[in-house]
C-alpha cells in the first residue's frame, strides 16, 4: 500500500521505516530540512536501537522516500499518517496547532479520497475537529482514523514490529479494512487489532499512559515509606507483584517518569477532565508525586553533606531512560538545576544524550567524555539513568577518583549490602536498610 507519514520524530520515523520494512511504499515528510538531508544520506537523526538496520535495506530497495514536499507525499498515497508533535501548553493541554496545520495542508493537497490517520497522541475530540477541518478544506472524502502508538523509546522498533495490540478508531468499514491490511504483517503472531470509535481510541492511549504513570508514582511513594520504616522496597515489590493479578512491569522505584509521553499525557488527561467538570484525583496525585521524586536525591545529599555549596558531583546518565537520546522531562536535568541552586556543580556523562541535554537544560554544566572522567575529584557519584555500562563498574577506581566514597543511586543499580562491604556511603531509593540484620 502507498503510505505517507508526516513527521519524522521518534513516532513518525519508526512508523515509516517499519511500514517500509513490511513491504509498503512509504514517503516520510518533514519540514526540517536538516532532518530530511540526513535521512536522504541514509543517516538517522535520532538514537533508536535497530532502526538503522531496517531503514537501510528498505531505503536502498526504493520502498522508502524522504521529502520536504508534503503535497507530493499526499498525492502519491492512499493513507496519510500524521505523526507530528503535540507539545504541552502552559495550562497542561495539548497544543494541536501542528496537528491541525498538517491536516489543513493534507486537505489542500489531496487529489482523491484518502484515509487520514492521527498517529500522534491527541485529546478526546480531536478526530471530530480534524474531520470538520478536512471536510471544509477539501472536495474529496478524507476520513479520519485514530491509531495511537504504544512504543517505548529504546525498544520502539521491536514494539512496532511485534505489537501487543493495534488500536484503531474509525467510522467506516472501508477505513477498518484498509487499516487491517496495513497492519496485517505485524500481527501474524495472533495479537489483536482492536477496532473502536474515534473517541474511545483517543482515550485508550491516555488511559494506558496514565495508568503506567500511576504505577510508577505508587511504587515511589511506597519506597519513601520503606525508607522511613526500615523496609526494603525490592522485597516489598517482589512480595506484592507475586500476586498474579498485579503485573510487575513499571513497578520499579527510581527518580520518577520523564520523556515525551507520560508527563504531558498525564497533564493533558487532567486538563480534558477539567474541561468536562471532572477531577482526575488519582492521576493528579501521580503527577504531584512525580514532581517531588525527580529531585528526591537532593534531600539525601543534604542529609549526608549538610550544605551542598561548593560541592562537585559526577552524574551518570542524562536521558530520561536507557537506550535513547531523549532528554525531555528527564529527571537528570531537574537534578542538575536543583544542585546548581544549592551552589553545587555537575560534571555529567551519558553514552548518547549529552548534546541534547546541554541544549535542553536551563543550567549549563560540564560534560565528560567517559564515565570515569566525570568522577575525577568529585565529592560523590550520582546515578540518574540506568545504562547497562553503569551496572558493573570498577568500584576501586570510583573510590580512588572521588574525594570520598559516596554514591547517590537514583535507579537502584547496585546492591546496598555489596556497596557497604565495598566501603561506600550508599544512598538509594527505598532500600535504606536492605540486608540490615540478615546473615549473609
Amino acid at each position: 500500500m502507498n503510505i505517507t507519514v508526516v513527521g519524522t520524530g521518534y513516532v513518525g520515523l519508526v512508523a515509516g521505516v517499519c511500514f517500509a520494512d513490511a513491504g509498503h511504499q512509504v514517503v516520510c515528510v518533514d519540514r526540517n530540512k536538516m532532518k530530511i538531508d540526513l535521512l536522504q544520506d541514509g543517516k538517522i537523526p535520532i538514537y533508536e536501537p535497530g532502526l538503522e538496520d531496517i531503514m537501510t535495506p528498505a531505503y536502498k530497495a526504493g520502498r522508502l522516500e524522504f521529502t520536504l514536499d508534503l503535497a507530493y507525499g499526499v498525492q502519491k498515497s492512499e493513507v496519510v499518517f500524521i505523526a507530528v508533535e503535540t507539545p504541552e501548553k502552559e495550562d497542561g493541554s495539548a497544543n494541536l496547532a501542528p496537528t491541525l496545520g498538517a491536516a489543513e495542508q493534507i486537505a489542500l493537497a489531496a487529489n482523491s479520497d484518502k484515509i487520514v490517520v492521527l498517529k500522534s497522541t491527541v485529546p478526546v475530540g480531536t478526530a471530530v475537529q480534524v474531520q470538520k477541518l478536512l471536510s471544509q478544506k477539501s472536495q474529496y472524502k478524507l476520513e479520519v482514523v485514530n491509531n495511537p502508538e504504544f512504543l517505548k523509546e529504546g525498544a520502539a522498533v521491536d514494539d512496532f514490529l511485534k505489537p501487543d495490540r493495534i488500536v484503531i478508531g474509525c467510522q467506516s468499514e472501508k477505513a477498518k479494512m484498509i487499516m487491517q491490511e496495513i497492519y496485517a504483517p505485524f500481527v501474524k503472531n495472533g495479537n489483536p487489532i482492536i477496532v473502536m470509535d474515534n473517541a474511545s481510541a483517543e482515550l485508550t492511549k491516555y488511559a494506558a499512559n496514565a495508568f503506567l504513570s500511576v504505577k510508577i508514582s505508587f511504587i515511589n511513594e511506597l519506597a519513601r515509606l520503606a525508607d522511613k520504616v526500615g523496609a526494603d522496597i525490592d522485597r516489598v515489590r517482589e512480595g506484592f507483584t507475586s500476586d498474579r493479578r498485579i503485573n510487575p512491569a513499571f513497578f520499579y522505584p527510581g527518580l520518577g517518569f520523564g520523556g515525551s509521553c507520560f508527563p504531558k499525557d498525564v497533564r493533558a488527561l487532567i486538563h480534558t477532565a477539567e474541561q468536562n467538570d471532572l477531577t482526575m484525583k488519582v492521576v493528579q496525585a501521580a503527577d504531584d508525586v512525580n514532581d517531588v521524586q525527580k529531585t528526591i536525591l537532593v534531600s539525601h545529599m543534604k542529609q549526608h553533606f549538610g550544605s551542598l555549596r561548593g560541592k562537585k558531583f559526577a552524574l551518570w546518565g542524562l536521558s530520561f531512560k536507557p537506550r535513547t537520546d531523549d532528554v525531555r522531562e528527564a529527571p537528570a536535568l531537574y537534578l542538575i538545576d536543583e544542585l546548581y541552586k544549592e551552589g553545587a556543580t555537575v560534571v555529567a556523562y551519558d553514552p548518547v544524550a549529552s548534546e541534547n541535554a546541554l541544549a535542553a537544560c536551563k543550567t549549563k554544566f560540564e560534560i565528560a567524555k567517559t564515565a570515569n572522567e566525570a568522577l575525577k575529584n568529585a565529592d560523590a557519584l550520582v546515578i540518574a539513568t540506568e545504562w547497562n555500562e553503569f551496572r558493573s563498574p570498577d568500584f576501586n577506581f570510583i573510590k580512588k577518583s572521588l574525594k570520598q566514597p559516596v554514591i547517590f543511586d537514583g535507579r537502584n543499580v547496585y546492591e546496598p549490602i555489596k556497596m557497604r562491604s565495598e566501603g561506600f556511603s550508599y544512598y538509594c531509593i527505598g532500600r535504606k536498610n536492605a540486608g540490615v540484620g540478615l546473615k549473609v
